[in-house]
């Protein structure tokens, strides 16, 4: 049996074991080449019948889209994602061609962010993904239609940047993590129980 301690951090692909997601980043540009290429990698992310239910609305630093993506962010993420040089809102279809709803459209979608993140990392680019967004105020700014719900938001930029240029509550956290639940705390090869002892490792 394969055990806790034999399968470590460093015996997955380094692009998993490296992302992490800062509040700060590089004064490095991203291109919209780059933007493309990263919304290409989303493009090809799994989904359920292969509805593909994302929506997606990114703006530059300097443009109007980024400006009125930033204004739809909560206070505390107003906080520091202007150091951002790209936002994005993240939002899903909630109903399929039918009319029915499509039950599973939020985990495609948080499909698509994890390709997007990890084509990222690959390039050197950072993404940190965010939940706290103004949704109703998000859905009525882009003029998105009933069927559809505005989930997440997504920072993105070159790593690098100073971590002092925060908040000082910020500056306290902003520090990669290794800190994960153990695997044996979440998966079960059998039936499933919830044991509160044991929820954490650092690998």
């Amino acid at each position: 049996m394969i055990t806790e301690k034999i399968l470590k951090k460093h015996d997955i692909h380094p692009l998993l074991q490296e992302r992490w997601s800062p509040r700060v980043f590089s004064d490095q540009a991203v291109q919209e080449t780059e933007i493309q290429l990263l919304l290409e990698a989303g493009r090809w992310a799994p989904s359920s019948s292969n509805v593909q239910p994302w929506r997606i609305i990114w703006g530059a630093k300097g443009g109007e889209t980024y400006n009125r993506i930033f204004e739809c962010l909560d206070p505390f993420n107003q906080k520091w994602a202007g150091n951002a040089p790209v936002l994005m809102l993240a939002a899903f279809k909630k109903t399929k061609a039918e009319g029915k709803e499509n039950f599973h459209a939020l985990h495609d979608l948080g499909a698509f962010s994890a390709h997007l993140t990890f084509q990222a990392q690959s390039m050197g680019i950072a993404v940190h993904q965010m939940a706290g967004v103004k949704h109703e105020e998000a859905h009525a700014e882009f003029e998105f239609t009933n069927d559809y719900h505005v989930a997440t938001a997504l920072a993105i930029g070159y790593y690098g940047g100073d971590s002092s240029d925060l908040p000082e509550d910020l500056q306290k956290i902003e520090t990669p993590t290794s800190e994960r639940k153990t695997r044996s705390a979440f998966a079960f090869n059998g039936n499933f129980h919830d044991d509160p002892k044991n929820t954490s490792e650092e690998n």
